[in-house]
């Protein structure tokens, strides 16, 4: 499994997200394409799936929501996430799923 979803960039990494909203429950479901899978309970409507898509990144990444911005892909799955103060490896190792044999 790739970790090529996050870069370093100024202060901070932008990370390439591919989006399942209305899914069963929240949580990391893989990689695609250079981007990592998140499956959100929230629907695609109204912001709410990117709204649960920042709150769920804060949680995982122990940082404030503040910290986490949408720069690119606001109506699309695929998205642009911009998290400061944190390295592409310190948010590729917390995102990166778990892989069971």
């Amino acid at each position: 499994m790739s970790d090529d979803f996050a870069r370093d960039v100024a202060d901070g990494c932008t990370v390439a997200v591919r989006v399942h909203p209305g899914a069963k429950k929240n949580g990391v479901t893989g990689t695609h394409a250079g981007a990592v899978k998140i499956a959100l309970t929230a629907p695609p409507v109204d912001g709410k799936a990117n709204d649960a898509l920042i709150a769920f990144l804060a949680e995982a990444l122990r940082l404030p929501r503040a910290r986490i911005t949408l720069v690119a892909g606001a109506t699309r799955r695929t998205k642009t996430i911009r998290i400061t103060e944190k390295s592409a490896a310190e948010v590729a190792a917390a995102l990166s799923p778990v892989e069971t044999c």
